[in-house]
């Protein structure tokens, strides 16, 4: 339904005479559907870095190669930056006085905002699965006294006790709620942008039937 009233909407504009869907020049117009056409491209880039983030990571949980992952996540953050980059230089063409489609530039940057905050969203969810649930983390025995050869003082054996047993269960409750909201925020962010996006095409579709 949404979708429709939005279609009838651009249409009305169209017909009514909107200012933000005026008679621009053949250059103006022509200039504006190449930044939009541009601007789809650069969240198609986006799309496929998650994937290669996300497939990345899993095969990380796999071989726990450190040093791989930690390049892989360098260069998704230089992908990420140039795309930035080259999506505020369309918002600062959007804005000036040949083209000024404020209405366009303010919607760049409300994907921007949100593209930043999937990106937030999505390392801190692959930061908790690297730790896992605090009852499942492997132990380690860095801090144990060795006596002898296969013999040591362990100093995790301890007396399970209620409390002690209240305290795992509240730390592992905390991080299953933080997983949830990290991946909940995603999922959020992610249909907002797709609102955007589907924004971008009207404006794309009004404008080369203008």
């Amino acid at each position: 339904m949404e979708d429709f009233e939005r279609k009838v909407t651009i249409s009305e504009e169209m017909e009514t005479g909107n200012p933000n869907i005026k008679s621009f020049g053949e250059d103006s117009r022509s200039s504006i559907l190449i930044l939009l056409r541009k601007f789809l491209s650069i969240q198609q880039r986006r799309a496929e870095a998650y994937a290669k983030l996300r497939d990345g990571f899993a095969e990380y949980m796999i071989s726990g190669k450190e040093s791989t992952y930690q390049q892989l996540c360098s260069e998704i953050t230089e992908e990420f930056s140039d795309c930035s980059k080259q999506v505020r230089e369309m918002e600062s063409q959007f804005l000036k006085p040949d083209c000024f489609r404020d209405d366009l530039a303010r919607l760049l940057r409300a994907v921007q905002e949100l593209e930043k905050l999937k990106l937030h969203l999505t390392l801190i969810m692959q930061v908790l699965k690297k730790a896992g649930r605090p009852s499942e983390r492997l132990v380690t025995h860095e801090n144990c006294r060795f006596k002898k050869a296969m013999h040591h003082e362990c100093v995790h054996v301890q007396e399970l006790t209620d409390a002690a047993g209240t305290e795992e269960a509240e730390a592992d409750a905390e991080y299953d709620n933080a997983v949830k909201e990290a991946i909940v925020g995603v999922q959020e962010a992610v249909i907002s942008i797709n609102e955007h996006l589907e924004e971008v095409r009207y404006e794309i579709a009004a404008l080369e039937s203008d």
